[in-house]
């Protein structure tokens, strides 16, 4: 039996070893990638959405009201996490997932804020709630998945990242030589590596499912936001845009369940 146990923990090791090298490969990839391409500046045709009907007085109004399920998935959140008694709620990692609903609630705010008068000072309102959720997820996946003790460093430390990009990108703008590739390294870096986690590294819960398929509903959102005039065109009521916030929404919503129903691997 021992020398079983120990062919696994080698196993294990060994597979985490490969995952720890694909990351680096990837982020060593993407950073050159980015930092050797040009300025990014902000297109500014991303302000001009296909549905910009309005109702009761509220320009682009379902754009607006699509971002509503947010604040209530974010309290969702806030409230399984004041009612959890899992052992593994650190006090560390649960201030991650409590910056991960508050961020998700605000997303509710900025994006509908920006959505009443789209424009890059909006815009900028709308990306810091979304870069603060997607900080504080990375660093909760990190934490369930590799070191529960690493999660409150990184958190701060990609916290100070993301609004930094989100700063960076509209000071650029403003000086018109406008430059996203900070703000497209911490938004998608994420989304590259998180797979490699999930894969590689053995979880702390049961149901690690919640994070694919908030995966898969993200791709999903980005596919909406992309053909957001196709869908527009065939949809009598709703465009790709809003779609994109009711199934961003969704996803975490499908996270928050699976936290509920999972338990301590």
């Amino acid at each position: 039996m021992p020398c079983r146990e120990q062919r696994t923990l080698a196993m294990k090791l060994k597979k985490e070893k490969i995952g720890l090298v694909i990351i680096l490969v990837i982020f060593a990839i993407s950073g050159s990638l980015i930092f050797l391409h040009d300025p990014i500046a902000q297109d500014t045709h991303y302000h001009l959405f296909n549905d910009q009907r309005m109702f009761f007085g509220v320009p682009n109004f379902f754009n607006v009201i699509s971002n509503i399920p947010f604040l209530f998935i974010g309290i969702i959140g806030i409230q399984w996490l004041r009612h959890s008694t899992s052992e593994r709620f650190k006090q560390e990692i649960k201030f991650s997932y409590s910056v991960l609903f508050v961020g998700v609630s605000l997303v509710a705010i900025g994006s509908g804020y920006y959505h009443l008068w789209p424009s890059n000072e909006t815009l900028v309102w709308d990306r810091l709630p979304m870069t603060i959720a997607f900080m504080a997820l990375f660093s909760i996946i990190i934490g369930e998945f590799i070191s529960v003790r690493f999660g409150q460093p990184l958190l701060i430390t990609l916290l100070f990242l993301g609004i930094i990009s989100v700063a960076y990108w509209y000071f650029t703008e403003s000086q018109n030589s406008g430059d996203l590739r900070l703000y497209v390294l911490v938004q998608f870096l994420p989304i590259l590596i998180t797979p490699i986690i999930l894969l590689f590294f053995n979880p702390s819960f049961t149901l690690p499912s919640g994070y694919w398929l908030l995966l898969g509903t993200y791709l999903l959102a980005k596919v909406l936001e992309e053909y957001d005039s196709e869908v527009f065109h065939i949809l009598p009521l709703l465009s790709g845009h809003s779609l994109k916030h009711l199934a961003a929404a969704m996803g975490i919503f499908l996270l928050i369940n699976s936290y509920k129903n999972r338990r301590q691997a």
